[in-house]
């Protein structure tokens, strides 16, 4: 799909064109004749990180810029599409990077500039780089299984069998926990007890500090509030000249001036209104004022209660909701302990049943394993052998692991073994000295499972 590379000033380039034919391509040299520093600047025109160390000594700008070829469903289509850009339709595309002495780059597709963000979604489409060191994470078993589990696309059975070695862990900590030291178990239910009592005694209601500190702020300013009350209904209506009988006069008059113009009557419903609502807080304010009566034993009362919302608060939450949920966990967990036994016989019943399940699943899925590991050894003695290496024996090596023990990904552990010649026993990979014959495993497995 690479069909052409022009690389200008970029380390010790000056100028240099590279096109690529279908199929295998070689670049072969001495150490430092530029193989690397051509793999470096096409991974900077697909969006690698750029630096103006990079630019040739003397030069204030390098370019790098990569022709890619499909001749039928280009792969950038969509990517073209949905970032908006023209040429979804063509058989090329071409990325350009340009790196500036100042330290700025830019990036272009068909000339058109782009985001480097942008073009990282689409290098995948259209580059995979593998060198020696990568065959580094294959060495892990985990890395070797999913490249197996990759390979025989058993999605939906390793999902099961994670789901239910998930809940069968769950179940396992309850058990535990419902079978911990009997003492262990008294002294929780014993403590656990006094807080349930505690807080029902205390009888709490949601929002009912704030009612009470209201209720407290009032009976604690007793005086200065009837003394306000008082003043407001003394000018809104009992005192001579109070607001209302003042709008009373004003309205009589403009009753009068009525019968000569009429341009007031607008005025006189307004006016009648206003009147009416201060009429009703004058009368709002004399009931208040009867209603208002000293009493220290609420207050004491109101002190006392608050008193004891504020210490439980510290102890159990920082609001009464707060409090109220803490109650509730504790009479779960207090209903969880007394019925210990009954929920222990329940739990392991389940248990039981779960463990059966993923057994079967976990069964399924090895055998799943070992049928498509089979076809993958095949597989990839025929990329080997294409590769130079029609020698080489290459094995999937299964250990079971007790099923008790068996995790998310099942109950077996693989790995990867080969015998790159004639006569060597088969070895595991961190076995295999050659960092070639690494490569081409690698490259064979990138071939196969990519497929």
């Amino acid at each position: 799909m690479l069909h052409e590379i022009h690389i200008q000033n970029y380390a010790v380039i000056e100028s240099l064109s590279v096109e690529f034919q279908p199929g295998l391509n070689v670049l072969s040299g001495e150490t430092g004749s530029g193989k690397s520093i051509l793999v470096d600047a096409l991974g900077l025109a697909l969006g690698g990180r750029a630096s103006p160390d990079v630019i040739r000594t003397g030069q204030d700008r390098a370019t790098v810029t990569a022709v890619f070829r499909a001749e039928r469903n280009p792969p950038w289509s969509g990517w073209l599409e949905e970032y908006d850009l023209a040429g979804s339709d063509g058989p090329e595309i071409i990325l350009r990077r340009e790196i500036h002495a100042s330290g700025k780059s830019r990036l272009l597709v068909n000339d058109q500039p782009v985001t480097v963000a942008a073009v990282k979604a689409l290098a995948p489409c259209l580059v995979e780089v593998h060198g020696q060191s990568e065959h580094v994470a294959l060495l892990a078993r985990d890395a070797q299984l999913d490249l197996l589990d990759q390979f025989a696309a058993a999605d939906d059975l390793l999902q099961q069998v994670g789901e239910l070695a998930a809940r069968r862990r769950e179940l396992e900590r309850e058990m535990e926990n419902l079978s911990q030291n009997e003492q262990d178990r008294l002294r929780t239910i014993d403590l656990l007890s006094f807080q349930a009592q505690e807080l029902e005694r205390a009888e709490f209601q949601p929002g009912e500090d704030a009612r009470l500190e209201d209720e407290k702020r009032v009976l604690a300013n007793l005086e200065k509030i009837r003394a306000t009350a008082t003043a407001a209904f003394g000018h809104l209506y009992e005192e001579e000249g109070s607001a209302c009988s003042r709008l009373a006069v004003v309205g009589r008059a403009l009753e009068e001036l009525r019968r000569y113009d009429a341009a007031v009557e607008t005025y006189l419903e307004p006016l009648a209104g206003t009147r009416a609502t201060l009429e009703d807080l004058a009368f709002f304010l004399r009931d208040y004022l009867g209603k208002l009566q000293a009493n220290p034993r609420r207050l004491e009362e109101l002190e006392d209660r608050l008193a004891l919302i504020d210490r439980l608060k510290r102890k159990y939450g920082k609001t009464i909701e707060e409090v109220l949920g803490y109650r509730e966990r504790v009479q779960q967990q207090l209903a969880s302990l007394e019925h210990a036994d009954e929920r222990r016989s329940g739990v392991g019943q389940e248990l039981g049943k779960v463990a059966a399940e993923y057994q079967k699943a976990a069964r399924a899925l090895s055998q799943e394993r070992r049928e498509s590991a089979r076809k993958l050894e095949r597989l990839i003695r025929e990329e080997l052998a294409q590769l130079g290496m029609e020698k080489a024996r290459f094995q999937v090596h299964f250990e079971a692991v007790p099923e008790e023990r068996g995790g998310s990904k099942g109950i077996d552990e693989v790995e990867l073994r080969i015998s790159p010649n004639p006569g060597e026993e088969l070895r595991p990979l961190e076995k295999i000295a050659s960092g070639g014959e690494l490569s081409r495993l690698m490259l064979a497995l990138k071939t196969v499972v990519g497929k």
